[in-house]
């Protein structure tokens, strides 16, 4: 019976593609746990929550069909390093004719603390390499996006790139996996529509 019900809840949804669902980060085994990847992470998670996978190899992407919140989604990990995450984006969003407004895009954000989130309808790349890179690809920016906190640099003098390249202490690990709990709550809210909902919940 257990193995009937799990292939049944690992089975790929039938219909259209309604969402992307985009965690950003870099490809590459020593990128893991690093603050640029929480995207990567929260779509891990998202794809472990819903019994999916995230292994085929499309769009400069590695992908994953699954049913999230009772809605058709493509779970997408580009594979072309940050600053060309748009190439990915932009290539889905062509093949499934789908609006800036049905991608959602999850990003590391160093202007929150660590378990922090804050979900945004739409909005400018705050500085950020990866969603700078599909708003020049799409030539949008109203994809909504879930910013998950990792965390300021220490001091001021400190170098970014180390820093957004550098581990979560055991803490702040902790701290992330909330935020990608809460994360993954928020999306299944607003590939429904209830994105209003999501931010009223989830924000902090």
């Amino acid at each position: 019976m257990f193995s009937l019900f799990h292939k049944k809840m690992s089975a790929a949804p039938l219909g259209p593609v309604e969402y992307l669902i985009v965690g950003l980060g870099n490809p590459g085994k020593q990128y893991d746990g690093t603050r640029h990847n929480a995207g990567f992470a929260a779509i891990d998670e998202l794809a472990s929550r819903c019994g999916a996978t995230i292994t085929k190899l499309r769009f400069k992407a590695l992908c994953g069909d699954a049913l999230v919140g009772g809605k058709h989604v493509l779970l997408v990990k580009p594979q072309t390093f940050m600053n060309l995450s748009g190439q990915a984006v932009q290539q889905a969003m062509a093949f499934y004719k789908l609006p800036p407004e049905r991608v959602i895009v999850l990003f590391d954000d160093i202007s929150l603390p660590p378990g922090r989130l804050r979900i945004r309808k739409k909005g400018s790349d705050g500085g950020h390499n990866g969603v700078k890179n599909i708003i020049y690809l799409t030539g949008k920016d109203t994809f909504p996006r879930v910013k998950l906190g990792v965390g300021a640099k220490p001091r001021p003098d400190y170098n970014l790139a180390d820093w957004v390249l550098s581990h979560f202490s055991q803490e702040e690990h902790t701290q992330l996996q909330q935020a990608i709990n809460n994360a993954c709550g928020a999306v299944e809210l607003m590939v429904q529509g209830k994105t209003e909902e999501a931010m009223n919940r989830y924000n902090s």
